[in-house]
């Protein structure tokens, strides 16, 4: 093993974080090559600095007229350049800074700066790079974003562990809560919470925020050491006063010693610009200090550095420009708004037209989605009735979900495409349970 990436493993040695890594994430270390050099350089060779492959005059970096009449208000070192590995620093500072803004509860001191990460799909990746092995399971909700299973079985080996969290009331702790118990027995526990939830568009309750919290320190002072992945992309977009209104990230991240909490979230749906393909993570752990972040900072950065190098130079300068306008808060503000309407448009339509027998609606409070379970038909035979002879367009989740995406739907659109699953679902059948 290299000489780095012992000297990491050693400072985390002791830690939650030790013991769960998996064997790539015991290798991972960032070198002290290019990238590290020519950060020095940065700081310190004011004469000439001959060391990162871009070309430069004057000081600056070349860039073709043809961009810079695209982006007058970016500079050519802001458009560019290469990013630092980690990400720019302004950038990660600025959403540290909204992140403790949004979780009044957590303290600055006590979480890492968040790394910037090309996607929050590729945050995902690299924390099944560091925390996952072949063979590991990993708890995951019933049903789940489809990539999961890409991300951590395919690419990484891990066995899924999917549990079904809700019922018709909203989360259900008995098989989440058995699954826990089971995997503690092994000694570790890996969990993904994604909350406002895709597909079903879920977020926890106060109370039951608190209560999978409990559950989760439970398991931790009996011996397990627990990994809590928060997949925060929906972050926000909470539509009833009753949801929890911060990232359960905030409560696990200072929760117990043996629990490990990572924050993967980003400006992806937060702010509207899907296609940046940004994102940060953040480590949040009460057992862990100042040294042991900057080791899985590290460790994080080795993954990048392996794999894409850095993100996206101007995507980073373009956020914090988001961040420092003005007007990003009262226009956020009316977009919320306009969701808003078209989750409460769908929920008069469940309100006043009782499904088909065929249709139960999760719960939903939150996101861009909610969905059916399709009781006596397949979910795909319905999606593919409704694009066929309706021309509307949903996804299903294996045999048994149908996701309808109402963030993407024009509110007056909204009936109209409701009553056409309810009419498609009738007419494939007669449903059985």
């Amino acid at each position: 093993m290299h000489y780095l990436a012992d000297e990491l493993n050693s400072v985390l040695e002791g830690t939650v974080a030790g013991p769960l890594l998996s064997a790539l994430g015991r290798r991972l270390y960032f070198p002290k090559g290019i990238i590290a050099q020519g950060a020095e350089a940065k700081q310190s060779a004011y004469h000439a600095n001959a060391t990162i492959g871009m070309a430069y005059q004057q000081g600056k970096p070349l860039m073709l007229s043809a961009l810079r009449d695209q982006v007058p208000e970016l500079k050519p070192e802001e458009t560019v350049a290469y990013a630092p590995t980690a990400g720019i620093e302004p950038v990660r500072t600025a959403w540290k800074r909204r992140v403790l803004q949004h979780n009044p509860s957590l303290s600055p001191e006590k979480i890492s700066l968040p790394v910037v990460v090309p996607g929050l799909t590729a945050g995902l990746s690299y924390m099944a790079d560091l925390f996952l092995g072949e063979g590991d399971p990993i708890i995951l909700s019933s049903p789940c974003w489809d990539n999961y299973e890409l991300i951590f079985k395919e690419r990484r080996g891990a066995i899924l562990r999917e549990v079904p969290f809700f019922n018709a009331a909203g989360l259900d702790l008995t098989f989440l809560g058995n699954a826990l118990e089971e995997a503690a027995k092994t000694g570790t526990v890996r969990l993904v919470l994604n909350f406002p939830h895709n597909p079903s568009g879920y977020s926890l309750r106060e109370a039951e925020a608190e209560a999978l919290v409990v559950r989760l320190q439970e398991i931790a002072q009996g011996g397990a050491d627990v990994l809590v992945i928060c997949d925060d992309a929906y972050f926000g977009l909470f539509y009833e006063s009753e949801c929890l209104q911060e990232s359960l990230f905030s409560r696990l991240a200072q929760a117990h010693e043996r629990i490990l909490a990572i924050k993967i979230d980003g400006p992806t749906k937060e702010d509207y610009v899907w296609g940046f393909r940004m994102g940060f993570i953040t480590f949040g752990s009460r057992g862990l200090q100042a040294g042991h972040y900057e080791a899985l900072v590290k460790k994080l950065m080795g993954a990048i550095r392996s794999s894409v190098s850095c993100a996206n130079t101007s995507a980073q300068y373009l956020l914090l420009k988001i961040l420092q306008d003005e007007r990003t808060a009262p226009e956020k503000k009316q977009y919320y708004t306009l969701l808003q309407g078209r989750y409460q448009r769908v929920k008069r339509f469940l309100a006043e037209h009782a499904p088909p027998p065929q249709l139960r609606p999760l719960p939903f409070n939150s996101g861009y989605f909610m969905s059916f379970r399709c009781i006596g038909m397949d979910a795909e035979t319905l999606r593919r009735e409704l694009l066929t002879k309706h021309g509307i367009g949903t996804i299903s989740f294996g045999e048994t979900y149908l996701r309808v995406a109402f963030a993407s739907i024009d509110e007056e659109q909204i009936f109209g495409v409701y009553q056409a699953i309810y009419d498609a679902a009738r007419n494939l059948g007669p449903a059985h349970e």
